[in-house]
């Protein structure tokens, strides 16, 4: 089993492949647990590295050797002669080093530094951080081990730091997710690093989520020492992409109960239970009540976010990574779009998971394209990847809409930088006989009712496997194209502009982009959802006057597709897309308005259909094993959904439940975790979710159970939450403690 990241940065052990059904009837479903498996493969064509330095390198390379001075990057248009593409292995094999980086303040962090087995006494390595609240000595150990032999192995030290108040570092944890102190600890991490012995003063960032965010946050901040990054799954918007609004709307995620039980837990392997190691972090707020408070964006948001307005002043060379079912990927393109940063990009199909390991597949070994990444900005190799299309991404091809579909069809092609070449914009108007057409529509109105129980269909964010999306677009408006004639295909962001009217203050609007086949089947490709109180200002919402007419632009998530010949493009609207986002409170009926001066319409990014530049990846190289350390089971996706619905009271309920464990020398652990939604059509305002967490760590002679409780609620006016934290050794409960709090509904 392989352990990854869940999309607001939780440790899980699956992408999440989720699994959604219908609701119109009473159901109870059990869907299949999707399986990570270790891929494996040989590095081919092992050369030597043949580096071709100009004279300012080799003064640099002079100075460093001599003096222990730092290479000098290299210029992003230097022109060299090309090494071979694939990076072979220098170093037969790694040793863990664990050690203490000092803070200012005198607080601790803890590091494992991954080094190279054999290197000479007096070798100077570059150094890359990977900077998580994700416990590396118990939850993250087997896949650091994993994931970062491939580049120790290639001449680099690797750092894996547990942040403040988490895993083994001292202090208190910090009191939200990228915080100034992670911030301020993170620019002091980089220092050290470029001050130790080993280093040759040049350190790169790398992670995945939460290691991705704050690679991009730190970037930011521009430390001397950071030369570039790598950010796999993550995002610099964080209000509207991150997992707590999505689009801006109220979501709530697996991530907050599993955080808010992750922040009282102790350090591996003792798990110490006095009052001087646990207050600090058992005592600690839960983050979840901080973001609940924050309901509209602005400056808490805005603190670390590259965007909107910090794009300019952003420099530092990076690589970014996504996949189409991950939440995070609009990202890429933006940083594309508005930094004038040297920027690389890899766009795949997966979820939230790293490529070499993904599933859906194909997986590739994107390791080999990082390490000449590294290996330019970090050591000054002239391999000419600046020289190379800049943005690879693979174009998608219809698949029925399976949740359990293995690998998805495609191919890969490259693109020299953003936009797309030969990309142009396709207008397609909305008609009353709900046909999508390049023509102008005659003035109709279509009438919608908010129901308030539908959206499952769609997952749990934007990019998860879905099923078949008829059931939810019963009760959507929906609007198809003929048959294409020839293959279509999209790379970018489609967009869709709605004229609409509400007969209430608040209403949420939402569309899906779908590929419906000849069979009918329809699986869904992107998606966005734009709350109508920000239609001017997602930081100054306002409320809609009821009867009044808006223009809704809502820009749908970044994807790829190629619509075969005879497949209809399908565009479908609804006011609900639960238990994504949390139902706006008051029953209602919205209109769309078709034609006039300004038709509501579909605008789709449009590209060729074949491309001549096609990449290559290396064979995926098979991770050593770590001994006396494994992990089975799951917590996402989880081993069963259940969706289910009271035809007596008109209330729907969504729960599901998982678990996993792990297993380390000094004993085990095991994670559970389930959640239920429930929302009820005729009254939407009186809402709620309830989770259950827990960790149980289990040592030769004592047994620690945490374990955690939320409940949210809201009825029109407020959201009403409960959360608990309990701590019970070999049954006896030894601290417990609870928050409750009203919280006003702001627009949301």
């Amino acid at each position: 089993m392989q352990l990854h990241f869940g999309r607001g940065g939780r440790l899980t052990q699956l992408p999440p492949t989720l699994t959604q059904f219908p609701i119109a009837t009473l159901l109870k479903i059990e869907s299949p647990v999707s399986h990570c498996k270790q891929t494996t493969g040989l590095i081919s064509n092992r050369y030597k590295f043949r580096v071709s330095l100009n004279v300012a390198l080799c003064a640099s390379v002079a100075l460093s050797l001599i003096f222990g001075l730092p290479l000098l990057a290299p210029p992003a248009t230097a022109q060299a002669p090309v090494q071979p593409r694939s990076s072979s292995a220098i170093y037969p094999s790694m040793t863990k080093v664990q050690s203490w980086i000092p803070m200012k303040d005198g607080v601790r962090l803890a590091v494992n530094l991954y080094m190279p087995k054999g290197a000479k006494p007096d070798d100077k390595f570059p150094a890359i951080l990977e900077y998580l609240p994700y416990r590396k000595d118990d939850w993250t150990l087997e896949r650091d081990w994993n994931l970062h032999s491939y580049f120790v192995r290639r001449g680099y030290i690797t750092a894996r730091v547990d942040i403040r108040g988490t895993g083994v570092s001292e202090g208190a944890p910090p009191d939200r997710e990228y915080s100034h102190q992670e911030q301020q600890d993170g620019l002091e991490v980089i220092a050290w690093l470029a001050r130790q012995p080993w280093s040759n003063g040049n350190v790169g960032m790398m992670g995945i989520s939460w290691g991705g965010f704050n690679a991009i946050q730190l970037a930011r901040l521009h430390p001397p020492a950071l030369k570039a990054i790598i950010a796999v799954c993550a995002t610099e918007e964080l209000f509207h992409d991150d997992i707590h609004y999505i689009d801006g709307m109220m979501h709530v995620d697996e991530f907050e109960p599993a955080m808010d039980l992750e922040l009282g837990i102790t350090r591996a392997p003792d798990f110490p239970t006095d009052e001087k190691s646990l207050a600090p972090r058992f005592d600690s707020s839960p983050w979840f009540l901080l973001y609940l408070r924050q309901q509209r964006d602005g400056p808490f948001w805005r603190r670390a976010s590259v965007a909107p307005d910090h794009y300019a002043d952003y420099t530092v060379p990076s690589f970014m990574i996504g996949g189409f079912l991950d939440g995070y990927r609009d990202s890429l393109a933006r940083f594309f779009e508005k930094s004038k940063a040297p920027m690389k990009a890899l766009l795949g199909p997966w979820n939230h998971s790293f490529p070499h390991d993904a599933e859906p597949g194909p997986a590739i070994e994107w390791r080999d394209e990082a390490t000449r990444w590294w290996d330019y900005w970090l050591k000054g190799k002239q391999n000419g990847i600046m020289d190379e299309p800049r943005f690879e991404v693979y174009m998608r091809r219809p698949y029925p809409p399976d949740p359990n579909i293995k690998e998805i069809p495609g191919e890969w092609r490259a693109e020299k930088s953003w936009p797309p070449a030969g990309l142009i914009t396709q207008i397609l108007n909305l008609h009353s006989d709900h046909t999508l057409k390049a023509e102008m529509a005659p003035a109709a109105i279509h009438h919608l009712k908010y129901v308030p129980s539908v959206g499952i269909e769609a997952g749990f964010w934007w990019g998860d496997f879905t099923v078949d999306q008829r059931p939810l677009d019963a009760f959507s408006l929906v609007y198809d194209s003929s048959p294409v004639e020839k293959d279509t295909a999209i790379f970018g962001w489609p967009k869709a502009v709605l004229q609409v009217s509400s007969t209430t203050p608040l209403a949420d609007w939402f569309v899906r982009l779908s590929d419906v086949a000849p069979d009918g089947t329809v699986t869904m490709i992107t998606g966005a959802g734009k709350s109508g109180a920000q239609r001017d200002s997602a930081a100054n919402p306002t409320h809609l006057e009821p009867g009044g007419t808006y223009s809704i632009p809502i820009e749908l998530h970044l994807t790829s597709w190629v619509f075969p010949r005879a497949h209809k493009i399908r565009m479908a609207i609804s006011n609900s897309l639960w238990p994504m986002i949390w139902p706006t409170p008051v029953p209602m009926e919205t209109l769309l308005f078709l034609g006039g001066a300004q038709p509501s319409r579909l605008e789709l990014p449009i590209v060729p259909a074949e491309s001549s530049a096609h990449p290559h990846f290396p064979p995926i190289e098979s991770a050593p094993s770590l001994e006396g350390v494994s992990s089975t089971g799951d917590i996402w996706p989880p081993k069963e959904w259940t969706v289910t619905r009271d035809l007596m009271t008109g209330s729907t309920r969504v729960a599901w439940s998982g678990e996993d464990a792990g297993h380390y020398p000094w004993g085990n652990m095991k994670d559970y975790e389930q959640m239920s939604y429930t929302v009820r059509d005729d009254d939407p305002a009186v809402s709620s979710v309830h989770a259950d967490a827990s960790t149980t760590v289990m040592l030769p002679s004592r047994t620690l159970l945490w374990s955690v409780v939320l409940d949210l609620r809201s009825d029109a006016k407020n959201f009403y939450y409960h959360f608990e934290r309990r701590l019970t050794e070999n049954g006896a409960l030894i601290r417990k403690k609870s928050w409750d709090e009203t919280i006003p509904r702001d627009h949301q």
